[in-house]
């Protein structure tokens, strides 16, 4: 299928992913996995969960291969990539126009929502992320990568995690910090929020090379420019592009980073954030943090309560950390 595994398309942690082409279909998409110790529970829980799975929104698999220790999936082919390519864009490269973006972010939304409630069991991806968000020919997204889901019986509130799993900078506070929550669906809700701050803002939300200090963990730069009553720069961006970037950024700020699972939204209310006329028509939402009881020093030199700051946890590399 890969003629001798000649054309590589990409290498995470524990797998690396080839083009193939099978005789009765199109183009596929097909994923090794490494040699990690989790390589056999990840492809039990990728098989088990994407493969009663029919959405348009999220990948479809095609089927797997089992020879000895080698573990194949074989996934439809997306031309285009992932999303990370293009919200994290260098100059020169291609980009997104905002209406695009607003578009897949919807998509994007509308497909964690039957993950979580279109099924006969509830599944939690735990790994929402751009570099696991995949465009089709016409920048169609799909949800990737099921390593790290769950599945659950709807009726559960909460489950029971014995580690935390994701990656770093789009996991939930409370898969660290067990006495703000339980772990729920929730927690997928969060990631999405990370994710489309990035989208919105088209740079990592960690970002160690900005000029001051207070836009190094951007949710809470964003949050004080809101407050404060001050436009987000954008340059060359005509009022509709500015206008569906900051319902974008009060969507995610809206209750789904924030620090309770309690105070986050459902992906249907998401939803209808997103697809509301009135950007104005959103509320300001308390302000966003990460964790419980924690103070942070400003760029004044001054300490300000009820905010945080990744630093001390999050480093940030093109997949961010990943941990299971």
């Amino acid at each position: 299928m890969t003629e001798d595994f000649n054309n590589k398309l990409g290498e995470g942690g524990f797998d690396t992913v080839y083009k193939g082409k099978l005789r009765s279909r199109p183009d596929v998409a097909i994923k090794m996995l490494g040699n990690s110790k989790a390589n056999g529970q990840e492809f039990i829980n990728e098989v088990a969960t994407i493969g009663r799975i029919h959405h348009f929104n999220v990948v479809h698999l095609v089927g797997f291969c089992v020879e000895g220790t080698k573990r194949a999936l074989v996934y439809e082919f997306m031309p285009n990539g992932s999303l990370d390519k293009y919200i994290f864009s260098k100059e020169g490269s291609m980009s997104l126009s905002y209406q695009k973006i607003h578009e897949i972010s919807l998509r994007i939304a509308y497909g964690v929502a039957y993950l979580h409630h279109g099924c006969d069991m509830q599944i939690l991806h735990f790994d929402i992320k751009p570099h696991n968000i995949l465009l089709d020919e016409n920048f169609n997204p799909k949800i990737a990568d099921f390593g790290l889901a769950r599945l659950y019986s709807v009726d559960d509130s909460t489950i029971a995690l014995t580690a935390a799993r994701g990656t770093i900078g789009y996991m939930a506070p409370e898969l660290f910090y067990k006495n703000i929550g339980g772990v729920s669906y929730k927690a997928d809700v969060y990631s999405f929020g990370m994710l489309l701050m990035e989208m919105a803002s088209q740079r990592r939300n960690l970002n160690p090379h900005v000029e001051h200090s207070s836009q190094l963990y951007f949710p809470l730069w964003i949050y004080d420019q809101f407050d404060e009553a001050k436009d987000i720069e954008m340059e060359d961006f005509s009022k509709e592009d500015k206008d569906l970037a900051k319902k974008m950024f009060l969507v995610a700020l809206c209750r789904c980073i924030q620090l309770k699972p309690a105070d986050r939204p459902s992906m249907g209310k998401v939803i209808e954030m997103l697809e509301a006329d009135d950007v104005e028509s959103l509320e300001m939402p308390p302000k966003p943090s990460l964790y419980p009881n924690e103070e942070v020093l400003v760029d004044d030199g001054s300490y300000s309560s009820n905010t945080t700051s990744t630093i001390s946890m999050h480093s940030h590399s093109s997949q961010g950390e990943y941990i299971s």
